[in-house]
């Protein structure tokens, strides 16, 4: 018997591979669901596979898809996208984006919820998520109605169910063909399993510490219910935590011995985070059935919060529903409720460094990055990730590389810390011009640890089988033992697979040595 050859270097260093993704413009699919301009988008796609991309990222809007009335799907213009991306020989990530699009930053188009709810709203406003002052947000079905069968006789979590059954029917041939690979469970504002806590469209302005979203009757009810079984029925939703554009220290809830730290602020902060975990377990659990036996990976994504990170209350962090302190780790859990379902855990804002930061915002995006992937590298859950903002420079890709593979490079094989995928935002004509996409094809070849792209993904241990039942529910208990902080894993100071734009950069200091004489 013939003894098995030992890996080559090659094979050795693509075990440190890790694929790139591009997300695709918001209105690739127009309002009135049209591919409109499909030539200019196939020559950006072959453009990005020249480029060694694996892959696009799409939203598949639910306000365009069901936008003509309760299970009248249309799903004819992403039939047509999707099937232009396999021509060009790239994968594909899904998104069932269940929000509205416009409202959130680098939203440049908009695109509402279906207009059959929003006339549902017109008659119980309640739908909505409602802030103190009962300013409803039209991003997103309020979590209270998960279970209220307030939509033509069904329930939110219903609908969400029955369009990605839907999904998995019309595009059984691409779930097959292994075109689709991720599906991404869109769980609330931008797709983000969060409460929408700071809307522009509502005046907020960064770093706000932003307000919270419980206000609605169903949110209310449901609060006053849990505050007089654990007997205190005297107890209310917070009236002391500010407006949204506050500093924590100008609250009583989040300041100096604020009520976040009371025995009656604990409660409401469980509550309000455990609603968001419970949301995202209970839609998960459903998207597992609709796609049961595919060879696709569910995913979540969650929001990078990184400002007022580094004090105390992490104010901002807390109204979005991350119950996240130094004794109390409130990303972990969500960690843990994603294992079940076998879902990989999409996080935002690698690119960012706290040095960028304003300094009176006390951002810690840095240190954010490493709590939660390590959270995630400790529950055993593939991690994944996103830039929070577009950048085209050598640094926001430096530091993109750098949490991909924290520790850097395994010259003998698949390193300890390795970011399952990274997905970039966003597909423009600036990424496309010629300094710009230059430096984004030397990203993505480091990302591939300099190799060649390989379409095999078991070359790089991302081989897909069926999807798998879900594991049964965690009790309560098991969920807020991974609350207990733990120390993040060490990082690099710096990625060892940095990107030399020495070009760049001397471009930049010609430019600013001319202004200085203009």
């Amino acid at each position: 018997m013939q003894a098995p050859t030992a890996p080559t270097y090659n094979q050795k260093m693509l075990a440190n591979y890790v694929p790139v993704y591009v997300m695709l413009p918001l209105g690739v699919i127009s309002n009135d669901n049209v591919f409109e301009d499909k030539s200019k988008m196939e020559k950006q796609l072959k453009e990005l596979r020249a480029a060694g991309v694996d892959g696009v990222m799409v939203d598949v809007w639910w306000g365009i898809v069901e936008s003509k009335g309760p299970k009248q799907y249309d799903w004819s213009a992403y039939r047509s996208l999707f099937a232009l991306v396999q021509e060009c020989g790239l994968k594909l990530q899904a998104i069932m984006s269940l929000h509205q699009c416009g409202g959130n930053i680098g939203d440049e188009v908009t695109i509402p919820l279906p207009q059959w709810i929003l006339d549902i709203g017109e008659t119980d406003p309640d739908i909505f998520y409602t802030n103190r002052k009962g300013n409803r947000n039209k991003e997103y079905l309020t979590i209270g109605v998960d279970n209220q069968p307030l939509f033509y006789g069904r329930t939110a979590v219903q609908m969400y169910s029955d369009y990605m059954k839907s999904f998995r029917e019309r595009m059984s041939d691409f779930l097959e063909a292994g075109l689709i690979i991720d599906i991404e469970v869109g769980l609330g504002p931008a797709g983000e399993l969060r409460y929408p806590s700071y809307p522009e469209s509502q005046g907020w302005v960064f770093p706000g510490i932003g307000e919270f979203q419980c206000y609605d009757k169903y949110l209310e009810a449901e609060f006053k219910e849990a505050a007089t079984n654990a007997g205190h029925p005297e107890w209310e939703l917070p009236d002391n935590a500010g407006e949204y554009n506050d500093t924590p220290g100008s609250t009583d809830f989040f300041g100096l011995n604020g009520t976040y730290l009371t025995e009656k602020g604990r409660f409401f902060l469980t509550w309000y985070s455990n609603k968001l975990l419970n949301h995202g377990d209970e839609i998960l659990d459903e998207a597992n059935k609709a796609f049961l036996g595919c060879k696709v990976k569910l995913a979540a994504k969650i929001a990078g919060i990184h400002w007022w990170y580094k004090s105390y209350s992490h104010a901002a962090e807390l109204t979005s529903g991350y119950y996240n302190l130094k004794d109390r780790d409130g990303y972990r859990p969500i960690a843990r409720m994603l294992s079940r379902h076998y879902a990989i855990f999409n996080f935002t804002c690698l690119e960012m460094r706290d040095s960028e930061q304003r300094a009176d915002a006390k951002c810690g995006p840095q240190e954010l990055v490493q709590q939660v992937l390590s959270g995630c590298w400790r529950e055993n859950l593939e991690v994944a990730g996103e830039n929070a903002l577009s950048r085209y420079d050598s640094n926001g890709y430096d530091q993109i590389l750098l949490n991909a593979r924290p520790n850097g490079i395994n010259r003998e094989g698949m390193p300890k810390l390795i970011m399952y995928g990274v997905t970039y935002l966003r597909l423009s004509d600036d990424l496309l011009k010629e300094n710009n996409f230059k430096i984004f094809k030397t990203f993505v070849k480091k990302m591939h640890a300099d190799q060649d792209y390989c379409p095999d993904l078991g070359m790089y241990n991302h081989q897909i089988g069926p999807l798998e039942r879900s594991k049964p529910k965690f009790v309560m208990e098991d969920i807020l033992e991974a609350t207990k902080p733990m120390e993040s894993f060490p990082w690099c100071e710096e990625t060892d697979m940095q990107i030399d734009d020495s070009d760049g950069v001397l471009a930049n200091f010609i430019r600013k040595l001319f202004s200085m004489f203009k």
